[in-house]
C-alpha cells in the first residue's frame, strides 16, 4: 500500500499537493511547523493511489511517496 511521507519541517503550506490529489486525501494540518506554517498531512492513506502527483508538486521536495517499501525520488537536492 502506498504511504505518503510529509517532512512537516520542510512544508511552507502553500497548499499545492492539496489542490492536486485526485483521491482529495491531504489537507493542511491545524499545527504549526517550526517555520510557524501549518503543514500538508495525509489523513486518509488507505486511498492513496501511490500517483506520486503531490510529491512532483511540491516546490520544497517535502513529500516522498513510498510504494511497498521503495522510496521515489524524482529530485536530487
Amino acid at each position: 500500500m502506498p504511504r505518503i511521507l510529509v517532512e512537516k519541517d520542510r512544508c511552507k503550506g502553500c497548499e499545492l499537493c492539496v489542490n492536486a490529489c485526485p483521491q482529495q486525501i491531504i489537507r493542511m494540518s491545524k499545527d504549526i511547523n517550526v517555520k510557524g506554517y501549518f503543514y500538508a498531512t495525509c489523513f486518509d492513506p488507505g486511498r492513496c493511489l501511490g500517483c506520486r502527483v503531490c510529491a512532483v508538486t511540491c516546490p520544497d521536495v517535502a513529500i516522498q511517496v513510498e510504494v511497498e517499501g521503495t522510496v521515489y525520488q524524482y529530485f536530487k537536492y
